[in-house]
């Protein structure tokens, strides 16, 4: 896939002003249950963000709003400038989504599926940012140019994930949703597909919202992280920048005459500056861990599966915020 990357025709975006995703007051209602309430975020042009939760948090229901397939029930929502509960064809073909599954096109050959779906999006080209994307450049990128030919119900699980890839990016989105986006890919190409996203990001000014379960993935491809729980946007910023706020200790392990010791310290330095003085030679298998997004998530997580779910809200909005 890699190798292929540079074929693509590579453009500017369209300049306009302001964020690509503004919600202010978003909140979300089924009969008495409010499902998101007062979610606030938004996205700038070319950023790539990752919305983590755990199931049940409003994750599909606020990708839902954006794309304009679900009404919100109070709240301002804007996407490349438009509400998107009055989005037309013109501000559809500007978006591309990729869903967990395509499970309806078995019957067609992949190029010849490309083909038919990149007509749609010629009308709504523009000089600056030209549309289809040449198919066969894209079946490249995508790692299927053995099988342009082949029917898509003939496609192992990952070649199928990356005809969904093709599918979300033909009509050379500004602003792209990705559901589970690397489900079924082996490493290989999980690698080659994120260095795909950074360069839709990076060259192409796309921007990109994410969902993954995977927090090593999002803490690799995500500019900015957005924890959703109990309907609210919890915490937000960088990976890194989670991970040290809300935790400031490190883990230092080592060992010492056969035995495996740890212990967590906000001086990690300082404290194996003492260890080796105390133990010299007879400390080996030194190792310091610093707290991930993983542990920030699963943090939050814990906290809102024994029943802390608001107080964890608050705290986590003074810290974080």
């Amino acid at each position: 896939m890699t190798s292929e990357l540079g074929k693509l025709s590579w453009g500017g975006g369209d300049a306009e002003e302001g964020p690509v995703i503004d919600v202010r007051g978003l909140r979300m209602r089924y009969g008495s249950v409010d499902v998101l309430k007062d979610v606030e975020f938004r996205a700038r042009r070319g950023e790539v963000l990752a919305l983590l939760g755990p199931n049940g948090a409003g994750k599909t229901t606020t990708i839902e709003i954006l794309e304009g397939f679900r009404m919100r029930s109070a709240g301002e929502v804007l996407v490349l400038g438009v509400d998107p509960a009055k989005g037309d064809e013109r501000w559809r073909a500007r978006l591309g989504v990729v869903l967990q599954s395509w499970r309806d096109h078995g019957k067609w050959r992949v190029r010849e599926l490309l083909v038919h779906l990149g007509r749609y999006y010629a009308p709504y080209g523009t000089p600056e940012r030209k549309r289809p994307y040449d198919v066969d450049d894209l079946i490249g990128t995508v790692g299927l140019g053995e099988h342009a030919g082949k029917k898509i119900s003939a496609l192992s699980g990952g070649q199928r994930r990356r005809m969904d890839v093709a599918i979300g990016i033909v009509g050379r989105p500004e602003l792209l949703f990705l559901d589970e986006p690397t489900a079924g890919f082996d490493p290989h190409a999980r690698r080659e597909f994120h260095d795909l996203v950074h360069r839709l990001s990076d060259l192409e000014d796309t921007t990109i919202l994410l969902t993954t379960h995977d927090l090593d993935e999002a803490e690799k491809l995500a500019d900015r992280v957005l924890i959703l729980a109990g309907g609210m946007i919890i915490a937000q910023g960088s990976a890194d920048a989670l991970s040290r706020r809300i935790s400031t200790e490190s883990e230092v392990k080592w060992s010492r005459d056969g035995q495996r010791f740890v212990h967590s310290t906000p001086e990690a330095p300082r404290f194996i500056h003492h260890l080796f003085g105390q133990y010299g030679e007879r400390i080996s298998d030194l190792e310091v861990r610093r707290a991930n997004l993983e542990d920030a998530y699963m943090s939050l997580v814990r906290r809102f599966e024994s029943g802390q779910g608001e107080s964890a809200a608050r705290e986590f909005v003074g810290v974080v915020r």
